[in-house]
């Protein structure tokens, strides 16, 4: 399945909460030209919300399809419904709301919840109907956009509910609220909290593993490509077992964001024998192998130039599908702001393996397989060597970089053969059980 041209919006989102499509719906509005109609846009906005508490924007996107000059009466009245029924779950919930608030009371709170709600019951009169309201408002705050606030509601239902399932959708909406608010560090945590229950909740039910796996995947492209710490551990659970599995079988679509996310992860310290280097050419390395594996059920311009680069050592190939995945990272909501990292961190690394195999190198045709000119090109390979520090000089009359590559000891050697040959019975017994 080749999907280079298409967007994978599509793809994405069946697994996306309406509320987590919103941004996206807005990049693909802002990306259309000003001269351009955006009704289609707007429609898709409308059928989106158009069953959310979200009144006053609702109505407002149904005045602009039906070019009326204010929103209907309807939606004035949907708002006073709302904010009517907003005013109910507040005075339902004033009471639990000020004890969660209050320091002694919060102070004799434990981790058992069984023992929380008997103390709340005993000296405060809570019942659990009391804290399943909170559940209720939460779920209202959020319908009505308020996410904040949804978040802090969901947040207090957590510490009191006994009810595990209704915990569990409550982490979901908490997630999503964070997402929405950009509180990226929170956020990180509720990924790791749904990670541990679907582990765990959902032991016996593989098939419903599956799923949950396959939603947290995409909820979490939002702190991926938006929350620089959250790169490296996000990419860590892509890679788990588990996870690339879930990629594999169910959404392998998302190999588009781990490619990209692995290639702009790449660090470059002096001293080759630092935990990140190596952490960062393992994932490589993993990333090839699944790339390889995955070609006939998914390939886009991102993972051809891996495929190109790694698999093929086809460095005109690679040049040609690097250009196509800037143009698809610079349509892709997610992918966008990390565009011209991309473009840096792949040029490196088609410079790394093509000067692995050369001798000599002409500047003008490196310059070229980079697309660079000459003068970039001659800046561009000098601050390599400079950087990687790796063995090579620059000579300006012939216009050439001379490699000098340290001879391999006989052990290594046998080493490699070694492996080349262990690769190539792989390939052969591949090819006779075909």
């Amino acid at each position: 399945m080749d999907t280079s041209s298409p967007s994978v919006l599509p793809k994405l989102l069946p697994y996306l909460d309406r509320h987590l499509v919103f941004p996206l719906l807005n990049f693909l509005e802002e990306d259309i030209p000003e001269d351009q109609d955006t009704t289609e846009i707007a429609k898709l906005k409308y059928g989106l919300l158009k069953d959310t508490n979200m009144s006053d924007f609702v109505g407002d996107l149904y005045a602009q399809l039906h070019d009326l000059p204010e929103r209907p009466a309807e939606y004035t009245k949907k708002r006073e419904e709302v904010l009517e029924q907003l005013h109910k779950y507040e005075e339902e919930t004033q009471k639990i709301q000020d004890l969660l608030q209050d320091a002694d009371v919060v102070n004799n709170l434990r981790s058992d919840k069984e023992s929380n709600m008997k103390y709340l019951k005993d000296t405060h009169d809570v019942t659990p109907a009391m804290v399943e309201q909170l559940y209720d408002m939460g779920q209202f705050q959020y319908s009505m956009g308020d996410y904040e606030s949804a978040s802090e509601t969901l947040y207090r239902y957590r510490i009191l509910s006994v009810d595990n399932e209704k915990v569990n959708a409550a982490t979901w909406g908490k997630l999503a609220s964070d997402i929405l608010t950009t509180n990226w560090d929170v956020a990180v945590e509720e990924i790791n909290k749904l990670k541990e229950s679907i582990d765990s909740r959902l032991l016996n039910n593989p098939l419903a593993q599956l799923e949950h796996r396959t939603w947290l995947i995409h909820w979490s492209l939002f702190p991926f490509f938006n929350h620089e710490p959250a790169r490296e551990v996000l990419t860590e659970l892509f890679f788990s077992p588990a996870y690339i599995n879930t990629i594999q079988v169910s959404c392998p679509w998302i190999l588009r964001y781990l490619t990209a996310a692995v290639i702009t992860n790449r660090s470059r310290p002096g001293n080759k024998t630092n935990y990140l280097y190596g952490n960062y050419q393992k994932q490589l390395k993993d990333l090839v192998r699944i790339v390889r594996q995955e070609q006939y059920e998914y390939s886009d311009p991102v993972t051809a130039f891996v495929k190109a680069l790694y698999v093929d050592f086809d460095f005109e190939e690679a040049q040609k599908r690097l250009s196509e995945a800037d143009e698809i990272l610079r349509s892709d909501f997610f992918l966008a702001a990390s565009a011209d990292s991309f473009l840096d961190a792949a040029r490196h690394l088609i410079s790394e393996s093509y000067c692995k195999i050369h001798q000599r190198i002409d500047i003008k045709d490196l310059s070229m397989r980079l697309g660079l000119s000459s003068d970039e090109g001659e800046k561009w390979i000098v601050n390599l060597i400079r950087d990687t520090r790796v063995d090579a000089k620059i000579d300006y009359q012939a216009g050439t970089v001379i490699m000098n590559h340290p001879p391999m000891s006989v052990y290594q050697q046998v080493i490699e053969r070694t492996k080349g040959a262990f690769f190539r019975t792989q390939v052969l017994s591949a090819a006779v059980a075909k």
